[in-house]
């Protein structure tokens, strides 16, 4: 009775695309990993020179205003 369990192999083709459907949801997970990073990082740099750039226009723009009053 083992033999012929060790032998059979019709589930075999079902377990292999099982696997294969794993290991592309494990990579796609790993990719949105990466990829949520890499967005968040780019966002803090945009924010960081937006509000530098935001900053410098603010002064200048003050300075003008106090030089013309």
């Amino acid at each position: 009775m083992l033999g012929k369990f060790l032998k059979e192999d019709k589930g075999q083709g079902a377990i292999e695309y099982i696997l294969l459907a794993g290991g592309i949801i494990v990579a796609a997970v790993v990719i949105f990993a990466i990829y949520g990073r890499i967005t968040e990082t780019a966002a803090n740099r945009l924010e960081v020179s937006t509000s530098a750039s935001t900053s410098m226009v603010s002064s200048k723009l003050e300075a003008e205003v106090w030089f013309m009053t």
